[in-house]
C-alpha cells in the first residue's frame, strides 16, 4: 500500500510540474511526445505498485494458511494424547470446588450414556465438516481414492494397514468430511474403530463420537454389522499397537499374518472385507526402533499387553520450524486407496478352515492392491510390501 501511494503521489507531482512550466503546454510533436511519454511512465509506476501490493497479499496470505495447517494439526496432535487426561484433572478440580455441581451433573449423565459408544455413538455431521480438517488435509496434503463402488446393500469391514504412529489418515478420510468420504462412497456411513479405553474419558469421548468414532470391540462391531441395517463400513487398524512399534519412514510392512480376529467377524455377519493401503502414513514421524529382547522392547510390550498401547518414543517438527523437533507431523503426502470388497458368506459358526482360506484372500488382495498403486505414488517398482 505504501508503494501505491508513493507512486501516486509521484504522479501528482509531475502534473504539477507541467502545470507550473509554460513550455510544457506548447504544441508541437516534443511536447506531444513527452506528455505521452509522462502519460505511460505513469500507467507503469501504478501497475508496477499494484503487482507489489499483490504479491505481498498473496505471501502473507500464503503464510497464514501454513500457519492454520499446522494449528489445526497440532490440536488434533494434542487431543490425541492429552486431552482425556486433561479433561479428567479438570472435572476432578471442579468437584472440589463451588462449581462441584457442574461435575456431578457431567457424571451422572456419564453414567446413563455409558453404552453410547458400543451402539454407533452420536456422529454429527456439523463436526466432521469443521473447516479445521480442511486445513488439516491440507498440510500433508491427505487423499483418499476409490478403485470399485460399494454397495448400500452390504455391510463392510474395512482393514486399514499400515497404523503409523497416529493412524492420521485413517482420522482425516473416515472421521471427517475433508476428504468428501460421502460423496465418493454415498450412502455409506464409516465408523472408525479405536481402543474402548478412550471412551471411558470423560469430555474426549463426546469429542471422538461425534467424529463417527466407535470401540473396537466386539459388542460394538456386532451391534453395527447387526442391528444398525446395511451399509455400515467399520474401519479397523488391523496391525494395531504392535504394527505402531515398526512404524518408520521408509518401511512398508503390515503386521497381519496372525490377525484374523476381524476376519472372523467378518464370516458371522456376511460383511464385505475391503483391504486399504494408505501410502505415506508411515513417513510423517520419525521413531526410535528398539531392537527385540531391549529393555525398551520390553517395556512396550508390556504396556500393549496390558493397556492396550504402545508407548512410541518420536518426534516431528516444531510449531514454528521444521528445522527443529517437536509434535507436529513432517508434512509427506499421505494417500489412501480403497481397494476392491471381497465378497464373505455369512457363517453363524465359521470354521478355523473357513477363517483361513478368507484371511489368505485377504492378504492376497492387499499386497496386489500394494503393487498396483505403489509406482503412482513415489515407490519403485521393485518395493516390496512386508507382511509379518
Amino acid at each position: 500500500m505504501k508503494t501505491l501511494i508513493a507512486a501516486y503521489s509521484g504522479v501528482l507531482r509531475g502534473e504539477r510540474r507541467a502545470k507550473a512550466d509554460p513550455s510544457q503546454r506548447s504544441h508541437g510533436g516534443p511536447s506531444l511526445s513527452r506528455e505521452g511519454s509522462g502519460r505511460w511512465g505513469t500507467g507503469s509506476s501504478i501497475l508496477s505498485a499494484l503487482q507489489d501490493l499483490f504479491s505481498v497479499t498473496w505471501i502473507n496470505r500464503s503464510k497464514v494458511e501454513k500457519q492454520l495447517q499446522v494449528i489445526s494439526v497440532l490440536q488434533w496432535v494434542l487431543s490425541f494424547l492429552v486431552m482425556g487426561v486433561a479433561c479428567s484433572a479438570i472435572l476432578m478440580y471442579i468437584f472440589c470446588t463451588d462449581c462441584w455441581l457442574i461435575a456431578v451433573l457431567y457424571f451422572t449423565w456419564l453414567v446413563f450414556d455409558w453404552n453410547t459408544p458400543k451402539k454407533g455413538g452420536r456422529r454429527s455431521q456439523w463436526v466432521r465438516n469443521w473447516a479445521v480438517w480442511r486445513y488439516f488435509r491440507d498440510y500433508f496434503p491427505i487423499q483418499l481414492v476409490k478403485t470399485h463402488n460399494l454397495p448400500t446393500t452390504r455391510n463392510y469391514i474395512f482393514g486399514y494397514h499400515p497404523h503409523g504412529i497416529m493412524g492420521l489418515g485413517a482420522f482425516c478420510n473416515f472421521s471427517t468430511e475433508a476428504t468428501e468420504v460421502s460423496k465418493k462412497f454415498p450412502g455409506i456411513r464409516p465408523y472408525l474403530a479405536t481402543l474402548a479405553g478412550n471412551f471411558r474419558m470423560p469430555v474426549l469421548r463426546e469429542y471422538l463420537m461425534s467424529g463417527g468414532i466407535c470401540p473396537v470391540n466386539r459388542d460394538t462391531i456386532d451391534y453395527l454389522l447387526s442391528k444398525n441395517g446395511s451399509g455400515n463400513a467399520i474401519i479397523i487398524v488391523v496391525g494395531g499397537a504392535a504394527e505402531s512399534l515398526s512404524s518408520m519412514p521408509g518401511k512398508n510392512a503390515v503386521t497381519l499374518r496372525n490377525r484374523k480376529g476381524f476376519v472372523k467377524l467378518a464370516l458371522r455377519h456376511g460383511a464385505d472385507l475391503v483391504p486399504i493401503y494408505s501410502f505415506g502414513e508411515n513417513e510423517v514421524y520419525k521413531q526410535v526402533i528398539f531392537e527385540e529382547g531391549s529393555w525398551g522392547r520390553w517395556v512396550q510390550k508390556k504396556f500393549q499387553k496390558y493397556i492396550g498401547f504402545a508407548p512410541c518414543i518420536f518426534h516431528g517438527r516444531g510449531l514454528f520450524s521444521s528445522d527443529t523437533w517437536g509434535l507436529v507431523p513432517y508434512s509427506k503426502p499421505i494417500t489412501t486407496v480403497v481397494g476392491e470388497p471381497i465378497t464373505i458368506p455369512k457363517l453363524e459358526h465359521p470354521t478355523q478352515q473357513d477363517i483361513d482360506l478368507y484371511h489368505t484372500m485377504y492378504m492376497e488382495a492387499l499386497v496386489k492392491l500394494f503393487d498396483k498403486h505403489k509406482t503412482k505414488f513415489g515407490l519403485p517398482e521393485s518395493e516390496v510390501l512386508e507382511v509379518n
